[in-house]
C-alpha cells in the first residue's frame, strides 16, 4: 500500500510538472481581401512545371540534386534524429561490463565486473527530454521542407530574371540600332549644313549612353547566371541557360483556397508549431529538475589470481543499491533553469503568432501584385506601342526639317524607357506568381 501511494503521489507531481502546449491567439479570417484571379487551379506540389518550361523543370530538378543548402537542411534532420536516439538512452538501463588485471612480483590477479544502473523517470524529467528532442526533429524536418521551398521559388526568380535580362539586352541592342541610324541622318545633315554641330553631339551623346546601358545589363547577366549555377549546385565556369525571353512562358493562375487552410499548408508554420512544443518540452524537464531523482545500481563480480586460489578459489560478490537525491540549495540556478524555460515557451508563442500574422501578410500580398501586374503589363505594352510610333513620327519630321532633334530625342528616350518598363513588369508578374506559390506553401501539406 506505501509502495502504491508514493507511485501515485509521484503521478500526481510528474503532471504538476507538465503543462498544455499554449496556442497564439490568432483566428484566421473567413475570406482573403484580395481577390484571386478566376480561373485558379488547386496549387499542386510540382508547381514550377505551370510555367511551361522544360529549362526551368531540367534546372530545378539539378538544383534538388546538387544544392549545398538543401543538403545542409538535410544533415540537419540526421543530427536531429541522433539526438532523439541520445535524449531516448535515458530511458533505459545501461550495462557496463569491465576487466582488469594486476600482476606483481610474486602474485596476479584478474577480476570481471558486470554493472548496471537506471535511473527511475518518476516525474517525467527523462520523458520531457526525449518529447523535446522528437518535436526538434519535427521542426528540423519542417525547416528542410521550408529550404526546399526557397530553393524552388530562388531557382524560378533567377531563371526569370536571367531571361528577362537577356530580354531587355536585345531590346537594348535593336535601340541602339536606332540611335546609329538617327546618327547617321543627323551627320548627313549637318554636313548639308541643315543642322549644327549641337545635333551631333547630342546623338552621338545618346548613342554612348545607349551602349554604356548595354555593358551593364551584359555585367548583370553573368552575375545573375553564376547565381543560378550556385542554386544549382554548379560551378559558373561552363553552366549555361539556353532561353533567351521571357515571351514563351505561361504565367499561371492558382486558387489560393480558405485561409484557414494556410495553417496546414506551410511548413515554416510547422516547424515554428513544433519549436513551440520542444520548448514546452524543455519546460517540463526544468520543472522535474527541482524534484528527487531515484537512481537504482547493481553490480556483480568475480575475482581470481594466485593468492585467491590458495587461499580457496575465485571469488564472487554481488551487490545492489538505491539512492535518492533531492537538491537542497543551488544558488537558485534549477529555479533560474525553469524561469528560463518559461520565459522561452512565452517568447516561442509570439514567434509563432507572428509567423501566423506574416503568412497571410505574404499571401494577400501576392494576390494584389498578381492581379495588377497583369493590368500593368496590358497597359505598358500599349505605352510602348504608342512610343514606338511616336519615335517614326519624330524621325520622318526630323528628316523633312518640320522638327529639331530634341523632338527625336525625347521620342527615343520614351521609346527605351517604354520598353524596359514593359520587359521588367513582365518579370515583376512571373515573379509574383511564384511569391503566390511560396505563401501558400508550394504545395506542402502538414
Amino acid at each position: 500500500m506505501k509502495r502504491v501511494l508514493v507511485l501515485a503521489l509521484a503521478g500526481v507531481v510528474g503532471c504538476a510538472t507538465q503543462s498544455p502546449v499554449p496556442a497564439p491567439q490568432v483566428t484566421p479570417p473567413a475570406a482573403y481581401s484580395e481577390a484571386a484571379a478566376p480561373g485558379g487551379a488547386e496549387l499542386a506540389g510540382d508547381w514550377w512545371r505551370t510555367f511551361n518550361s522544360a529549362e526551368l523543370q531540367a534546372l530545378v530538378e539539378e538544383a534538388l540534386a546538387g544544392s549545398p543548402d538543401l543538403a545542409i537542411a538535410t544533415e540537419r534532420v540526421r543530427q536531429a534524429e541522433a539526438q532523439v536516439q541520445v535524449a531516448g538512452a535515458s530511458l533505459f538501463p545501461s550495462l557496463d561490463l569491465g576487466f582488469s588485471t594486476r600482476k606483481a612480483r610474486d602474485s596476479e590477479s584478474s577480476s570481471t565486473a558486470l554493472s548496471a544502473s537506471y535511473e527511475v523517470d518518476l516525474f517525467g524529467r527523462n520523458a520531457a527530454g526525449v518529447r523535446g528532442a522528437q518535436a526538434s526533429l519535427r521542426a528540423s524536418g519542417f525547416d528542410r521542407e521550408a529550404a526546399r521551398l526557397t530553393l524552388l521559388a530562388g531557382v524560378a526568380n533567377a531563371y526569370f530574371e536571367l531571361l528577362s535580362l537577356r530580354g531587355r539586352l536585345a531590346v537594348s541592342r535593336d535601340n541602339l540600332g536606332i540611335a546609329e541610324r538617327v546618327l547617321g541622318v543627323v551627320e548627313v545633315r549637318a554636313r548639308n549644313g541643315a543642322v549644327s554641330p549641337l545635333d551631333v553631339a547630342r546623338q552621338q551623346a545618346a548613342v554612348l549612353s545607349q551602349r554604356a546601358g548595354l555593358l551593364s545589363l551584359e555585367q548583370q547577366e553573368r552575375q545573375t547566371l553564376a547565381a543560378l549555377a550556385l542554386l544549382a549546385g554548379r560551378l559558373p565556369e561552363g553552366f549555361e541557360v539556353n532561353g533567351a525571353t521571357l515571351a514563351d512562358l505561361a504565367v499561371p493562375l492558382v486558387s489560393p483556397g480558405l485561409p484557414a487552410d494556410l495553417l496546414v499548408r506551410r511548413p515554416d508554420l510547422a516547424a515554428a508549431e513544433a519549436g513551440l512544443a520542444a520548448a514546452n518540452a524543455n519546460l517540463a524537464a526544468a520543472r522535474a529538475a527541482l524534484l528527487p531523482s531515484i537512481q537504482l545500481t547493481a553490480s556483480a563480480g568475480v575475482a581470481s589470481g594466485a593468492l585467491l586460489a590458495f587461499l580457496g578459489g575465485p571469488s564472487t560478490g554481488v551487490a545492489i543499491a538505491a539512492s535518492v537525491l533531492q537538491p537542497i540549495f543551488d544558488g537558485g540556478r534549477l529555479r533560474g533553469n525553469v524561469g528560463l524555460a518559461e520565459s522561452r515557451e512565452r517568447e516561442l508563442v509570439e514567434v509563432y503568432r507572428k509567423a501566423i500574422l506574416a503568412a497571410f501578410a505574404d499571401v494577400e500580398n501576392a494576390l494584389a501584385a498578381a492581379g495588377r501586374l497583369a493590368q500593368r503589363e496590358a497597359l505598358q505594352a500599349q505605352v510602348e506601342a504608342r512610343a514606338r510610333e511616336a519615335l517614326r513620327l519624330a524621325e520622318v519630321r526630323y528628316r523633312e526639317g518640320a522638327d529639331d532633334l530634341l523632338s527625336v530625342l525625347d521620342a527615343q528616350r520614351t521609346l527605351f524607357d517604354a520598353q524596359d518598363q514593359l520587359a521588367l513588369t513582365r518579370l515583376e508578374r512571373l515573379e509574383a506568381s511564384v511569391a503566390l506559390f511560396r505563401a501558400l506553401g508550394g504545395g506542402w501539406r502538414a
